[in-house]
């Protein structure tokens, strides 16, 4: 009998297997989350050390977006062609070693570099972890174990702001970058045993390199034997980006650009500016930090939560509620409201911003076929990224007219709308090749 490696691991149980991938995939999210998290923590200090303006600050927190845009379509795409544990671990390394240097910076040119090269490697992490978690996960489990390892991009985004709040007013900003080498003590233990993708095996002719990941996943189901694994649409894989933009997938492809360009938009000029934001409302930096740490803990909860109704639901019909409960949560955030009213707003803004962008990825990521996964998710995150790069600066454009508290966190909203409309359109008026169940 004859399978495709995708259905072979689609409908395999969820085992130690699956388990130790999902902990070493979501450990490397942690990191990730930790090094894009830096910014919005130390910037209150960098700009009064430095003396930025707000249009100054906003240009140097784009530099490591401007990286992870082209890291993002970059590395997606060299995945598919050489393997997606060489890049992983390859990015993971990068970031971690720039970001260490970042620690050094004495002028923002020399901040704004580190944060670029750091960016590039960022970038490139993410649309192939997603891939690689995606590929080995069941079908019934795949956009709640994806949005389980993105959760780690919250908790390392708590780990720098409950560690800014206990070592920047002590230590400096600069602290905050040297523990970003920790990871570099882990890449010899994921180099051991972070798999690479079945499929890739497969498609490059490594027969028996797959044939071991296969008896491993049988062996702990009990099963005694393997079916003769084959590669999916490898026409695709000789032209991934050309393949994205095929008749039935060009209209999905345009909408999830969309979706991902608005949504990462939100994300990071509440994470770069909030802990700013809040501080201008009056609030201690210790208290707008916590703004911050509330903001990660409700994009946990609303991507667990948001992965396990798509997989029993629509993930665009999950989508939808997310971005209208996010544009609402902003829009109200700029109001006069007791402390405990701003902290649930905000983490239901992380919610429906975080937990949408882990769902929008995890949802590109079945949509396509595994030849082009990574070049798929890496694209919609490369795309994303010119959002993410506006968000920041656009943010402190925004600041610079002065204008009320109540406009700036209205103008947050906008994004969450269009959003809206983009996943509505998923999928219309042409049906895209997936592995779910679900095409929204």
């Amino acid at each position: 009998m004859t399978t495709t490696a995708d259905e072979f691991l689609a409908e395999r149980r969820f085992g130690r297997f699956q388990r130790h991938l999902l902990i070493w995939c979501s450990l490397i999210i942690v990191f990730d989350g930790y090094d894009l998290i830096i910014y919005g923590v130390v910037l209150p200090l960098v700009m009064e050390q430095w003396q930025l303006t707000s249009i100054q600050a906003g240009l140097l927190g784009s530099s490591a977006l401007l990286g992870m845009m082209v890291g993002a379509i970059t590395f997606g795409t060299l995945a598919d062609r050489l393997g997606r544990r060489v890049i992983i671990l390859s990015c993971l390394a990068l970031f971690s070693v720039v970001t260490v240097i970042n620690g050094l910076a004495t002028t923002p040119t020399q901040f704004a570099v580190c944060r670029f090269i750091a960016g590039l490697g960022l970038g490139g992490v993410m649309p192939n972890v997603v891939a690689l978690v995606t590929e080995y996960s069941p079908r019934r489990l795949r956009t709640t174990l994806v949005a389980i390892m993105f959760s780690g991009y919250s908790i390392g985004g708590m780990l720098s702001a409950g560690l800014g709040i206990l070592i920047v007013p002590r230590l400096g900003w600069e602290v905050m970058f040297f523990l970003a080498g920790v990871p570099l003590l882990c890449l010899p233990f994921m180099w051991r045993h972070l798999p690479e993708s079945l499929d890739y095996l497969v498609r490059k002719g490594r027969h028996e390199e797959a044939e071991r990941i296969a008896q491993q996943l049988t062996r702990q189901e009990g099963l005694d034997s393997i079916p003769r694994l084959a590669a999916s649409e490898e026409a695709d894989a000789k032209a991934p980006v050309a393949a994205l933009m095929q008749p039935q997938r060009r209209v999905s492809t345009l909408m999830f650009w969309l979706a991902s360009f608005m949504c990462l938009l939100m994300i990071y000029a509440l994470g770069s500016w909030l802990p700013t934001l809040m501080t201008m409302a009056g609030y201690p930096i210790g208290k707008s930090l916590g703004f911050l740490l509330v903001m990660n803990l409700g994009a946990i909860a609303g991507a667990i939560g948001g992965g396990l109704a798509s997989d029993r639901l629509s993930p665009r019909l999950v989508l939808i509620v997310f971005f209208v409960a996010g544009s609402c949560a902003l829009a109200l955030l700029g109001l006069k409201s007791s402390t405990l009213v701003l902290y649930a707003l905000v983490a239901v803004a992380g919610a429906a911003t975080i937990g949408a962008q882990i769902l929008i990825n995890a949802y590109v990521a079945q949509y396509y076929p595994p030849a082009i996964r990574s070049t798929a998710v890496g694209s919609a995150l490369a795309v994303g990224r010119v959002g993410a790069l506006a968000g920041p600066l656009v943010t402190g454009m925004l600041l610079s007219l002065s204008l009320p508290h109540a406009v700036n966190f209205a103008a947050f909203a906008v994004p969450g709308l269009i959003a809206l409309v983009a996943v509505s359109l998923i999928g219309r008026p042409s049906t895209a090749t997936t592995a779910s169940p679900h095409t929204g």
